[in-house]
């Protein structure tokens, strides 16, 4: 279990901030005494070699700092293994006075590189599992559990409700989408039904090699005073650029909350009425885009009812 510091938040990694310490540790030395360190490495005792050793130390400094200070500093600290080869490269090239001292220099080196390379790559593995996007929706449908649920379980029937899936493509438990999109690619993937449960739950994920690593469950409760049936949603999703990508796509209008609404509404529409119930001034729905778009009250033209 991680530990966690007393404000909730997870603490700092114990290799990580050692790390830190270690470089600010490292950059003060080499700028308060830049020929005293330049002599114990081996290396001759000049002007060219101590402006060197202080550009170092205020690279070891500021790279510490922001190891020490962010929560999860995987950028700082591959900053340390560029740092690492930038100082393998100098110490190679480096006019020495002692090279048995030089080398055990570069062996130093070599030896904090290790560390400084396996903490960036869990870290950065870390980020990349942290940067998952989950959104629940539930709304109540005035039809009963097992009809709600046989047309949830229908896949084909979400391109009729889902306004970015353009085609599923079903075969007992796996199944293959095409949906759009933010930006107006197309993304493809399989899925498999992992928990099936006739009108009470349906849980799936994507399968593996999928554009976009996604997997939800939906549940079919009945609604209290015999008012239908409500269904809850969770979906989840890796955005292909991390949490980058998922902050630019609700820039856009694209955020999945918005879209889990929309989809759930007209999913209710479908199954109550038989089809989607659209207005003059949002035909589409509720995204950013599209309310961007509004106009007067006119009537609607045949793109959009198509």
């Amino acid at each position: 279990m991680a530990a966690h510091e007393g404000n909730g938040r997870p603490a700092k990694d114990v290799v990580a901030r050692g790390l830190g310490w270690f470089s600010v540790a490292l950059g003060a030395a080499q700028l308060a005494a830049p020929r005293r360190l330049a002599r114990l490495i081996g290396v001759k005792d000049n002007d060219e070699h101590s402006v060197a050793m202080r550009a170092v130390g205020v690279r070891e400094v500021a790279t510490g700092v922001g190891i020490l200070a962010r929560p999860r500093p995987a950028g700082w600290l591959w900053g340390r293994v560029i740092g690492d080869a930038i100082d393998l490269a100098l110490l190679a090239k480096a006019d020495t006075k002692d090279r048995g001292r030089t080398v055990a220099a570069i062996a130093a080196v070599a030896g904090v590189t290790v560390p400084d390379v396996l903490e960036s790559t869990r870290l950065t593995r870390s980020n990349d599992e942290s940067s998952e996007v989950s959104v629940s929706k539930t709304i109540t449908v005035r039809k009963p559990a097992q009809e709600v649920y046989g047309f949830w379980r229908e896949f084909e029937n979400f391109p009729r409700f889902m306004a970015h899936v353009e085609s599923v493509s079903a075969m007992r438990r796996r199944s293959h989408w095409v949906a759009k999109a933010p930006g107006g690619t197309t993304v493809e993937w399989d899925a498999e039904i992992v928990d099936d449960q006739p009108a009470v739950a349906i849980s799936w994920r994507s399968l593996p090699e999928a554009d976009v690593a996604n997997w939800g469950t939906v549940r079919f409760v009945p609604a209290p005073g015999d008012r239908g049936t409500e269904v809850h949603v969770t979906l989840g999703y890796r955005p292909p650029a991390g949490m980058v990508g998922a902050t630019i796509a609700k820039l856009f209008g694209e955020e999945p909350a918005t879209q889990l609404a929309d989809d759930l509404r007209r999913f209710k529409q479908v199954l109550e009425t038989g089809e989607v119930i659209v207005s003059e001034g949002s035909p589409r729905g509720h995204e950013l885009r599209q309310q961007l778009k509004q106009r007067p009250a006119q009537p609607i033209g045949d793109e959009v009812t198509a």
